[in-house]
């Protein structure tokens, strides 16, 4: 039997792409594609069975796709989640979307027939996603390693902020230093931690 898919992507074109080849695959019943969250949310209820599998972006108007991994779980508990995001993947919200109960997470950029198969192994009941996703998993369970040179004084209250969720000028404000002090602090914790983004850097605070 096939696998009855239903696609969540916002973009026309994309969501046109992704149904003109997976509803093109003998192995799939595209049963629903549309536009956000809430409009698949409301249509579910008057399909004759749920998906087995419902593909969804993440930058959605209105519910995120990351928030509708919980919406669509509670109303079809039966239903797995594969997110699809834009590329390199936002590390913050690769965790958000696999803690929320997303099965698999696929960046845009990944070549169709890989989509294919991996959409394929989640509906057998494994779980799947990109290799630039993977690693980025796989780094975030590995020991994070001792910076090379210790934080300072001052660059351990700039993470503590950024760990609050301040912006740049709150932080500057905090500390009584100016926007371009915060920037150059940034950029010596980024280089003494080896990270490149504020996502790596909570992902790894969350791991000492």
């Amino acid at each position: 039997m096939p696998v009855s898919l239903a696609l969540i992507e916002d973009v026309p074109a994309v969501r046109q792409a992704l149904h003109t080849y997976l509803c093109a695959q003998p192995e799939f019943d595209c049963v629903l594609a549309v536009g956000s969250v809430e409009e698949f949310l409301a249509q579910a209820k008057t399909l004759a069975a749920p998906p087995r599998l419902v593909l969804s972006d993440i930058g959605l108007p209105g519910k995120s796709g990351i928030e509708g991994v919980g919406l669509i779980r509670a109303q079809l508990p039966g239903t797995d989640v594969v997110l699809l995001t834009t590329p390199p993947g936002n590390p913050e919200w690769i965790f958000q979307g696999l803690c929320a109960g997303a099965v698999g997470y696929f960046l845009k950029n990944t070549p169709l027939a890989d989509l294919k198969a991996g959409l394929l192994s989640v509906a057998e009941g494994g779980s799947s996603m990109s290799p630039a996703v993977a690693r980025q998993v796989v780094r975030f369970f590995q020991p994070a390693a001792a910076p090379a040179q210790p934080l300072t004084p001052r660059e351990q209250q700039v993470v503590q902020a950024i760990e609050e969720g301040l912006s740049y000028k709150l932080i500057a404000a905090r500390l009584g230093i100016g926007l371009d002090t915060v920037r150059g602090h940034i950029k010596s914790i980024y280089g003494k931690l080896h990270i490149n983004s504020k996502g790596e850097l909570l992902a790894r605070n969350r791991r000492w």
